[in-house]
């Protein structure tokens, strides 16, 4: 995988991680009075839960998407995922700069799995130990997130179960300074988050890697060809 695809779905987690507190604002909160004790490792503990959800997801979406990559006849199947993948980044970096809410409405897709996921999150709370709090990280990985849902598009693309793992482990990992620091000031958070300026930067920046990537859409065939997907 090229390195530029790492680095832009690091920076999308990144610039849309405020998003992803909002999300995941009620067990942050309450893993942020364990926090204030002293007890940082609990919030850590989770997001290493969370992002290892992230990575399972993004290496099953990897081997979806690397049983086209061997069939030379599926191109005109892999060109249209390439598309869609893009638009999925232009929708984000549109919904980031508050212009579209395509992005957020994906969520509903994901409701149907988080409604047999959520009851098991309950003997978890409070989450006052290292394994509780890696367990619910665990399952809390899996709220459905239309951030999330456009990454793993990338992640389909991605030629193989490692790849997609990899890619869907960056894009955590964008996610986790702002997570960290939300049980701390998520109100600040959300008055930066909001500031009009700060949107349109974010969003146009994720936005353009979308439209960079249609813009080399011609040359995927090659780039299958060669067994590697890049933006």
């Amino acid at each position: 995988m090229s390195l530029a695809v790492f680095g832009i779905v690091f920076l999308t987690g990144l610039l849309g991680g405020v998003h992803c507190a909002g999300m995941c604002g009620g067990i942050v909160t309450a893993l942020s009075g364990q926090a204030a004790r002293g007890r940082w490792w609990l919030q850590l503990g989770y997001n290493a839960g969370r992002i290892v959800s992230y990575a399972v997801a993004g290496a099953l979406a990897g081997a979806a998407g690397s049983i086209g990559l061997l069939l030379d006849d599926m191109l005109p199947v892999q060109l249209v995922l390439y598309v869609l993948a893009n638009l999925m980044l232009i929708a984000i970096g549109l919904y980031l700069a508050g212009m579209s809410r395509v992005a957020a409405s994906l969520e509903r897709l994901g409701l149907l799995l988080w409604r047999r996921i959520q009851p098991l999150t309950r003997p978890l709370l409070p989450a006052n130990t290292l394994p509780r709090a890696l367990a619910l990280g665990l399952l809390w990985g899996w709220l459905p997130c239309g951030l999330v849902y456009g990454i793993l598009m990338t992640a389909l693309l991605a030629g193989d179960p490692l790849n997609g793992a990899a890619i869907m482990a960056a894009f955590g990992l964008g996610t986790l300074p702002n997570l960290l620091l939300a049980g701390l000031a998520l109100r600040r958070l959300n008055a930066v988050r909001y500031a009009r300026s700060v949107r349109l930067v974010a969003g146009s920046l994720v936005l353009s890697f979308g439209i960079y990537g249609l813009a080399h859409a011609g040359s995927l065939s090659q780039h299958i060809r060669g067994g590697l997907i890049c933006f």
